[in-house]
């Protein structure tokens, strides 16, 4: 059997966005502009059919049969995957249809990581545990990365539009195949179509009259303009059948009129659900039941619009999970109001966050009540950084400990833009570093505009106040303090 030399070939780690950032042609981008994944990661697009294995390079190809079968392989990983994280079971497969270049990474990735499958050219047949051992890490670090956007990431593979991102200049490994070229398209057809109808549906000349009805609410035509490229689908929804009855759901649990826009910003898939009062109402009276009053549940909806998308089965499992967590249940509303989010993230994440947590010791239960957002953080870019950093301070695992459990957003901060220019600062101090474990909201605190010159005032003062004194009382609180401790100290 033919086949295309390996050597080159090497297995690329799960993708980041903040590490497609570094790459060539990968952009990170605000809203309204395009994600261009880099071209050297979808060689799998390679025209097979055309060229067969002439004149390619470092390319892997199964025959006809076991490359088919991969497919099909990586299309149930794809839709086991999408139903865990909530989605239902014909959201799933109309998903992974109209993905079909995703598909082709996926069965690429397979090939990356089994490379050594293929001794001599021969071809030695995976186990569908072997696919499902190579995808299923990956797609769950993409969804750590896209989360309730996962979706629209999927379709509009290679090219799909996402929300704003954080771009860390973190490093990826190059590969070193031959990229087969693709096309790069900042919209294709199908969202130029869709943006053209936003101001003439075809017949009349006018907006369609749910572009009319959405404006009306105060949804800005720029607003429309970016949901709409982002979720083509969005500009052919009907009014009557479609928006107003979820429009409808939204105004009569209480949320302001002026939260519809936002909420249909982040969330437009709310206005394809067909059955609204089979699915919303439903979701809501649930939510209701576990203790969420009125006023929690808008706030939460209001933060994270997705939550009233995700399937009954996915909320159970989560509720069910952060409970064996340590959550009590009397707290769960409040939780969900904190941080909704914590209900799109999927099992494997949260345990694995939760056993991270409790290695260092941190009791889970009571951070998930205080922080629940940052069970979504990245472990090897977040949480082990930080606490290695501190470890090689001189600080102990207790130590950290105690700085999570009482300010878990030290979590989110950056090491190399807020951590450590404020430690070098720190050095400098009169406090001891016991001071950092009492008061570790030092790090939340403006270096220059807060830290550096209140230090400065006291020492001119010649006193000294505690960490969290000086840090904590307003300005004009510190100045009578101050001038109190210097009467004090001449007298």
């Amino acid at each position: 059997m033919g086949h295309v030399s390996t050597g080159k070939m090497q297995a690329f780690p799960a993708i980041r966005s903040s590490e497609l950032s570094s790459l060539p042609g990968a952009a990170f981008f605000r809203p309204r502009t395009q994600l261009t994944f880099p071209n050297k990661l979808f060689f799998c697009r390679a025209k097979y059919a055309e060229s067969g294995n002439a004149g390619l390079h470092n390319l892997i190809f199964a025959p006809a049969n076991p490359l088919v079968t991969e497919k099909e392989e990586a299309k149930a990983v794809l839709t086991l995957f999408l139903k865990k994280q909530g989605l239902s079971n014909a959201v799933a497969a109309r998903t992974v249809d109209k993905s079909a270049l995703f598909i082709d990474h996926l069965v690429s990735r397979i090939h990356s990581v089994h490379k050594n499958r293929y001794p001599g050219g021969s071809r030695q047949e995976l186990t569908t545990l072997e696919i499902r051992d190579a995808l299923n890490p990956y797609l769950e670090t993409l969804y750590e990365e896209f989360g309730d956007i996962l979706v629209d990431v999927v379709e509009n593979f290679p090219n799909p539009a996402t929300e704003e991102r954080s771009t860390e200049n973190l490093s990826i490994p190059s590969l070193e195949e031959e990229p087969v070229s693709a096309p790069i398209t900042t919209l294709n057809s199908k969202k130029l179509k869709a943006l053209a109808r936003l101001t003439d549906d075809g017949l009349t000349g006018k907006p369609p009259p749910h572009i009319i009805y959405l404006t009306a609410l105060g949804m800005e035509i720029e607003v429309i303009e970016e949901v709409t490229s982002k979720f083509p689908s969005f500009a052919y929804y009907s009014l009557d059948r479609k928006i107003k009855p979820v429009v409808e759901v939204l105004l009569d649990l209480g949320i302001p009129k002026s939260d519809i826009p936002t909420i249909l910003s982040k969330r437009p898939h709310l206005c394809g659900i067909r059955q609204t009062e089979k699915l919303l109402i439903p979701t809501i009276t649930y939510l209701k039941n576990l203790g969420m009053d009125k006023k929690q549940l808008t706030k939460a909806i209001c933060r994270f619009p997705a939550l009233l998308t995700c399937s009954r089965q996915k909320l159970e499992s989560t509720i069910d999970l952060l409970y064996e967590l340590g959550l009590p249940a009397e707290h769960l509303g409040k939780v969900l109001t904190r941080g909704p989010q914590i209900l799109g993230y999927s099992g494997e994440t949260l345990k694995a966050r939760a056993k991270y947590f409790h290695s260092i010791g941190v009791d889970v239960g009571s951070l998930l009540y205080r922080y629940p957002t940052i069970f979504g953080l990245n472990i090897e870019t977040h949480l082990k950084p930080l606490t290695e950093f501190f470890l090689e301070k001189g600080f102990s695992t207790a130590d950290i400990a105690s700085m999570i459990s009482g300010f878990g957003s030290l979590c989110t901060f950056s090491l190399s833009n807020n951590i450590m220019p404020k430690w070098e600062f720190f050095l400098t101090m009169c406090y001891p570093k016991s001071d950092l474990v009492k008061v570790p909201q030092y790090f939340v605190y403006s270096l220059e505009l807060r830290i550096k010159p209140r230090y400065a005032t006291m020492r001119e003062s010649e006193v000294t106040l505690s960490l969290g004194r000086l840090l904590y009382l307003s300005d004009g609180d510190l100045d009578k303090v101050l001038k109190q401790k210097m009467n004090k100290h001449v007298g």
